[in-house]
């Protein structure tokens, strides 16, 4: 069949229409599935420039029409975008990054996003525009109504960073009905009768790495990772019953570690643009699938054995018989591979964080050392979790090294379910779909919530419950305090990751002496601190003494 013999003029025009028409398409309903994308970028494009070929012939006819096609696309993008009729206009933000969040991708490229929305903050306000439908906010009376059991469910990042999966891990779930369906055994796992199951795995781990570094007295350690280490496997053994030995080892010589971390960064970059993952998916060799294939091995190797004792798994298979139907294999193995994760790196890193604030605070070091050597004498097991609750100072230092440096720094997507009409949320007014994030680095060290928001003061503690002289203008908001995010979708290993920095630091302060490096400047693990959706640390090279 022919081509209309169209006048150039409205040839073009109707070239323009099908582009602009794409773009209602693409921005209603999101297109993703791999054959309308094709069909609105390949087949579109070539129909609408069949009326210029009489005009141009074929060559020249298919060029004008692809280029007028994709650049009144991209202009329509563009245009809608930056006007003042998108639904966050109103919110201000980088220009280029109200374009495409490949502009917000490539400034935190290098790990320092939380620097660069905390800067963003700075110069535009509490709610700040970074993405074509993203928001930052820093006011601390948003984090109920985003967050909290009213609140919105989570963003599309879960999507991306996942590889779009059929079945969800827990943390990936945004069903708010199927989230708490499936956290029911995860709440059992951690329950105060749970973890006092547990505490013989921590005591184990932590003896073996307090052992593993006085062996080293006298050496330099990059101390940081070696609490990584211990992480990693002391979570194996909670989920798996055991899987690596990195400690006793000095290595990671599973190459779980190394499979990790090299997935940090382009998790990070589909947690933007979760739309590549889409397509990525199926390429081999991924890190994400990598950790999934490794955690189906450790979970066969796992139901083989008989439960010798209530680990993670003895919940999440349903082991103790509390779910009416056993969950399918591979939904156990995902999410036996996500608590390995979640329960490792996030304590790891704040764990050396707090070690790195005490370092650099001999005083508050000191204070702390006098507090452990007191509850435990000479002779007593400085391993007893009998004691830890009524360690003050402890309990204080954990909590500023939780403020200063927090897992998860820019918080965790939220956005109004598309239908709802949107949410209010504080002062502000989120449109439905509108990605919405609480930035925690930023509330955390705001002078509205806490006095020296930007000093390591574990005393500002003690002085909120009472515990301590209040100095003249003191601030301390407890509700800006989100270390572990907030409402129902908050983290459910907050006890037993307390536990675990509360053991290693007594254990590891009441054993040995730690002081920086020689010739290593302190304010470089600060620089090397990223923000990969989870704090991701760098070296703490440390000397390690013996003590009297």
């Amino acid at each position: 069949m022919e081509p209309t013999n169209l006048p150039l003029r409205e040839a073009i025009a109707a070239v323009v229409a099908s582009a602009l028409t794409s773009h209602a398409i693409f921005n209603r309903w999101e297109v993703k599935h791999l054959l309308a994308v094709s069909f609105l970028l390949g087949v579109v494009p070539t129909l609408a420039s069949r009326p210029l070929v009489p005009h141009l012939g074929p060559v020249k006819g298919l060029i004008l029409g692809f280029l007028t096609y994709f650049g009144t696309l991209l202009s329509s993008i563009v245009i809608y975008r930056l006007s003042p009729f998108h639904p966050i206009a109103q919110y201000p933000g980088p220009v280029l990054a109200k374009v495409s969040k490949l502009y917000h991708v490539w400034v935190v490229s290098g790990g320092k996003q939380h620097l660069y929305l905390q800067e963003l903050h700075e110069r535009y306000g509490d709610i700040v525009r970074f993405g074509p439908n993203e928001v930052s906010i820093r006011d601390a009376s948003c984090i109920m109504p985003v967050l909290g059991a009213q609140g919105m469910p989570k963003g599309s990042m879960y999507e991306g960073r996942h590889f779009w999966p059929k079945q969800h891990t827990l943390i990936g779930s945004r069903d708010p009905k199927e989230h708490q369906r499936r956290r029911r055994p995860w709440n059992r796992a951690f329950s105060g009768t749970a973890l006092k199951e547990y505490n013989p795995m921590i005591q184990a781990r932590v003896q073996e790495l307090g052992d593993a570094l006085a062996a080293r007295r006298g050496q330099v350690v990059d101390l940081a990772e070696w609490i990584g280490f211990f992480t990693y496997d002391f979570m194996g053994d909670l989920v798996f019953g055991g899987w690596t030995n990195m400690v006793r080892e000095g290595a990671d010589t599973s190459g779980l570690w190394k499979v990790m971390k090299s997935g940090l960064k382009l998790e990070f970059v589909y947690d933007h643009i979760p739309w590549l993952s889409y397509y990525t998916r199926s390429i081999p060799g991924i890190g994400k699938m990598q950790l999934g294939r490794m955690a189906a091995a450790q979970t066969m190797k796992r139901l083989a054995q008989p439960a010798e004792k209530k680990d993670l798994f003895y919940y999440l298979s349903n082991e103790d018989g509390s779910e009416k139907e056993d969950p399918p294999k591979y939904v156990v193995a995902s999410d036996g591979g996500l608590a390995v994760v979640a329960g490792s790196d996030t304590t790891s890193s704040v764990l050396a964080s707090t070690f790195y604030c005490l370092l650099r605070n001999p005083e508050a070091y000191a204070r702390l050392q006098a507090e452990v050597d007191k509850a435990f004498p000479p002779g007593e097991d400085v391993l007893d979790p009998e004691r830890l609750p009524d360690m003050q100072f402890l309990e204080a230092v954990i909590n500023e090294g939780l403020r200063l440096f927090p897992a998860v720094p820019s918080g965790s997507q939220r956005a109004p379910e598309i239908g709802s009409g949107g949410k209010a949320v504080g002062p502000y007014f989120i449109p439905e779909g509108t990605m919405t994030r609480i930035h925690f680095w930023s509330v955390h060290r705001d002078a509205r919530y806490f006095s020296a928001p930007g000093t390591f003061w574990p005393e500002r503690w003690l002085a909120a419950e009472g515990a301590a002289a209040r100095p003249a203008g003191f601030v301390h908001d407890a509700n800006a305090w989100v270390p572990f995010s907030f409402g129902p979708s908050n983290c459910v290993g907050k006890a037993l990751a307390l536990q675990e920095m509360r053991m290693v630091l007594c254990h590891l302060v009441r054993r040995l002496r730690f002081r920086f490096a020689d010739g290593y400047d302190p304010a470089q693990y600060e620089r090397d601190l990223e923000d990969r959706f989870v704090a991701s640390v760098g070296r703490l090279p440390v000397v390690v003494e013996a003590r009297d």
